[in-house]
């Protein structure tokens, strides 16, 4: 087995006995006959030697930062929001991811020396630790076929992080060797992610541990030591006969009762923290949409809702989660949000408010990323989705701010006065506030759904490299909108009872669709918009996606037949 170390081991005279111990410990206790012989493939002196741009690596580390690994952390260290606020052991990792973003010479010579070392001998096993573990998954989706009777394990690894798939042209896809066991501990602080792939052979391990003192939690013999290694990983590797018998049966009992095709959730908050905030028909919206989805097919137990004080941000992302976790081909997913929404000024990372963050605001919203459901966090949920499945996400709220109490109430917050502060600046000449210079240009907008931050490389540069990585890039939604970017969402009252206007004539148009010939998205935005204008209002909703998809009929419309609603 072939043993490739993350970086900062070198000097760790012992780091070759202990790997050795805890894996002969972890498959012997399964399978003692098995002869195990060990090599280790060192990668520190890459990066020692690399020159690098230092206009590149200050690009990349600026979307390091940007892409939310501090989140990650923060509740860890102390609540850290920028990069000297968290501990150098941890500056440190994000330093060398950075170098290996921005480096295209030290990615080619990883790329090579795992290619080389794994072209030597069969290797029956590969396991890469840290950054060390992006050169072997760069160098296995990029000649296919290299190993494909081996088995790979990558733990303390960022492959799954967002900054990382944007590098990797926003997505993660296979592998083509034998089996893929990715370890991840929830406390590594070295940038380490899970994985979400739904693939035959990818098996993730959840390897909790958190060591007294460790400030990263990266510790290598701690994941090949782990309980969970030694059950989910050095068992299969093992495969004693006796056992066998014992896997076909969990298997066969895991896949008895399969998850449902169609999955909807559901999203309403009327009932905001500041009264000034809150709205009258989202749950109603709720309840429509429910009604609805049922009469397409859904079936009660697969839809979910979310209501109020209990869509705090952790809720709706824990639900989100839940929706698209372990997706079939051909499954269809469905996320409804009635509530309010906001775009946030964005600090890019040397402190300029340079861009805006649309987001949708759950009930313990504060204005900070923290506390928002943003484009970022969004995509990295869908953007591992199987290409042949269908995610619809429908908003009945809009981004363009207003609180104004007219008869008819928008669904968009304006940012407070501290927020705004961001992009102005004091005119001492003229007596008054203005936009800043260098942010009275056209505005950045990261749009929810978009998924603009898996797309992080220059456009040339992008589709070089995801055809050299033989994928599609990240999995897009069908994404419907109550309104375009500069219009409002208003409510609409229907005789005592309080709707999204959207909602309300959405419901409509889904009824009468189910009842006819199949539709498509596209006819559905149109009947949509023409129902809210005989309504009297000026909003037209907002479709995008894949044009492909946006033209076929909707896949839910019409009951299932012949498969698990």
């Amino acid at each position: 087995m072939l043993c490739i170390h993350g970086l900062g081991h070198e000097r760790d005279r012992e780091l070759a006995s202990r790997w050795t111990t805890a894996i002969t410990a972890g498959i012997h206790r399964w399978n003692s006959t098995l002869d195990l012989r060990f090599e280790f493939l060192a990668c520190g002196d890459l990066w020692d030697r690399a020159p690098g741009d230092s206009e590149r690596y200050r690009q990349a580390l600026a979307r390091l930062v940007a892409s939310g690994f501090i989140h990650g952390i923060s509740d860890e260290v102390g609540g850290a929001t920028v990069l000297s606020d968290v501990p150098a052991s941890v500056r440190v990792a994000a330093d060398r991811l950075a170098r290996w973003a921005s480096d295209d010479h030290l990615r080619r010579q990883l790329r090579s020396r795992v290619l080389e070392a794994m072209s030597t001998v069969r290797w029956r096993l590969v396991c890469a630790h840290g950054v060390a573990s992006l050169g072997c998954y760069d160098a296995l989706r990029r000649r296919p076929g290299r190993a494909k009777h081996c088995r790979i394990v990558t733990f303390g690894s960022p492959i799954g992080s967002p900054f990382v798939r944007g590098c990797l042209c926003g997505r993660i896809e296979p592998l083509g060797v034998a089996a893929w066991y990715h370890l991840h501990n929830p406390h590594d602080r070295a940038l380490s992610t899970p994985i979400r792939l739904s693939a035959p052979g990818f098996v993730p391990v959840l390897t909790d541990f958190d060591r007294t003192g460790d400030t990263l939690q990266q510790d290598p013999v701690s994941y090949l030591a782990h309980p969970a290694t030694d059950t989910r990983v050095w068992l299969d590797i093992a495969k004693p006969r006796r056992l066998r018998s014992y896997h076909r049966q969990v298997h066969a009992i895991s896949t008895v009762t399969p998850r449902p095709r169609r999955l909807a959730l559901l999203v309403g908050i009327n009932r905001y923290p500041d009264t000034a905030h809150r709205l009258e028909g989202c749950g109603n919206d709720v309840f429509l949409m429910s009604a609805v989805l049922q009469e397409c097919g859904f079936e009660p137990e697969g839809i979910r809702v979310v209501l109020d004080d209990r869509a705090t941000t952790a809720n709706i992302l824990d639900r989100l989660r839940w929706l698209i976790d372990e997706v079939p081909e051909g499954g269809v997913r469905l996320f409804f949000y009635a509530g309010h929404g906001a775009q946030i000024p964005a600090y890019a990372p040397y402190t300029e408010a340079d861009h805006l963050d649309e987001c949708l605001v759950p009930y313990d919203f504060d204005w900070t990323k923290a506390h928002a459901i943003s484009d970022d966090r969004f995509a990295d949920l869908y953007g591992q989705l199987p290409y042949g499945c269908r995610f619809v996400a429908i908003f009945d709220c809009c981004h363009s701010g207003g609180l104004a109490r007219e008869r008819r109430l928008p669904r968009g917050l304006e940012p407070p006065d501290d927020i705004r502060h961001r992009a102005l600046e004091w005119n001492a000449e003229r007596r008054l506030w203005q936009v800043r210079a260098g942010v009275n240009r056209p505005v950045i907008k990261m749009r929810l759904g978009r998924g603009t931050g898996l797309r992080g490389l220059a456009p040339e540069v992008y589709e070089r490299e995801r055809r050299r990585l033989r994928h599609r890039g990240p999995y897009l939604p069908v994404i419907l909108e109550a309104c375009q970017e500069r219009e409002l969402a208003y409510e609409h009252r229907d005789g005592t009872s309080s709707f999204g206007a959207f909602t309300f004539a959405l419901a409509r148009v889904l009824r009468a669709a189910g009842r006819g010939r199949p539709i498509s998205f596209q006819a559905i935005a149109r009947r949509t918009a023409a129902h809210l204008a005989a309504l009297g209002y000026d909003q037209t909703p907002n479709l995008i996606g894949p044009r492909d998809i946006l033209r076929r009929r909707v896949p839910w419309l019409h009951p299932m037949k012949g498969v698990i609603s």
